[in-house]
């Protein structure tokens, strides 16, 4: 047993479940409802009638909207870890992947319609495509948590990648066996070093757990679920969407290089605001080793990975720079929503604040 941030006692993360969210609205509701029903009663979902494309019922943004992505949140995890209490065979249930894919239609057709527009007429170097996406403008959180940020609002931020950064890699892996020869090779080179070189310890969503406790967070999988809000969400839904489709292989690799393209930098930052905290190395390990990671990573990614996936493919290379865009696009919504609410000092996550926020 272990001793979380306010003293309770929990569970060991080895043998944590997440129970169910709370639900937020009639989508959310409607997956909540059926799950903690009997196995198969998709009666909560069809007493809704839903019409996604409709507006009567769900006028909200699908890029951001809480119970929207909170509903396909639900749907994504019964593919990774599941839900206390929650038959597993809920995961391939086709009446639910039905309800799943009619989110999963309206998020996408979102995406192309915001983000769409980036990917060029003219594909044939679709390295320098990503590299200019990387190199795009855009609000900083990490310079706020290097120059400007408290230790509540650092847990804050913790508390929302979470969701991200305690799968990292899992939903990309999916993607392995579609690869082949060089794209492959590159992957798989990537993928052990996320999963720590064949040492526990060192498995990076590992050392975001570690992370979190040295802050007095609790750091079991999907423990702050029913406070992250839709903003952050939407990205973890978009990797997971992006590895679960092989029509959109190309897109999870354009997803994974412009993470690391994007991360070196980023992830120096975060570290040195947690050394002008007073945090030593127990708490900035998962960002020191991503800069050395990352470093390595970027131009694996960039020139093996999606350049040979690309190499000569330009439907596949259309897909890549698809996923690249959609990806920094959420990535900067997602930046905006919380500077805008440190700004205005507003809470960013739901529910009632914990002690040190």
């Amino acid at each position: 047993m272990s001793t979380g941030p306010k003293g309770a006692v929990t569970t060991p993360v080895d043998r944590w479940e997440p129970p169910l969210p709370v639900e937020r609205g009639p989508l959310s509701g409607a997956v909540i409802g059926a799950l903690t029903g009997r196995f198969g009663d998709l009666a909560p979902i069809a007493a809704l009638d839903i019409d996604l494309h409709g507006s009567d019922l769900h006028r909200a943004d699908p890029l951001s909207d809480d119970d929207f992505h909170l509903a396909l949140y639900v749907c994504y995890e019964l593919h990774y870890r599941g839900f206390a209490g929650v038959d597993e065979g809920w995961e391939w249930n086709p009446s639910l992947i039905g309800f799943r894919g009619r989110l999963e239609n309206l998020f996408e057709s979102a995406l192309r319609e915001r983000f769409g527009h980036v990917v060029p007429a003219d594909l044939a170097d679709t390295t320098s495509i990503l590299v200019e996406i990387a190199n795009q403008p855009g609000p900083s959180v990490s310079k706020y948590l290097k120059d400007r940020v408290s230790l509540a609002r650092y847990r804050e931020f913790m508390i929302h990648k979470s969701p991200y950064q305690l799968k990292e890699f899992d939903p990309q892996s999916w993607i392995i066996p579609r690869l082949e020869g060089k794209a492959k090779a590159a992957m798989i080179e990537v993928a052990f070093d996320e999963y720590g070189c064949g040492r526990s310890d060192q498995i990076h969503a590992v050392l975001f757990r570690n992370t979190m406790e040295a802050l007095g967070l609790d750091g079991r999988y999907g423990a702050y679920l029913d406070r992250i809000p839709g903003p952050t969400l939407a990205p973890v839904n978009l990797m997971t969407m992006f590895g679960l489709h092989r029509r959109l292989t190309g897109a999870a690799v354009g997803h994974l290089a412009i993470g690391e393209l994007t991360s070196s930098l980023s992830t120096k930052r975060s570290a040195d605001g947690l050394r002008k905290l007073g945090f030593g190395a127990d708490a900035t390990h998962f960002f020191d080793e991503h800069v050395i990671a990352d470093s390595i990573h970027d131009m694996i990614t960039l020139h093996d990975l999606a350049g040979g996936l690309a190499d000569g493919n330009p439907t596949m290379a259309e897909c890549i720079v698809f996923g690249a865009a959609a990806g920094a696009g959420l990535d900067a919504m997602f930046a905006d929503y919380l500077l805008g609410c440190w700004e205005r000092n507003e809470p960013s996550l739901r529910g009632p604040r914990e002690c040190g926020e």
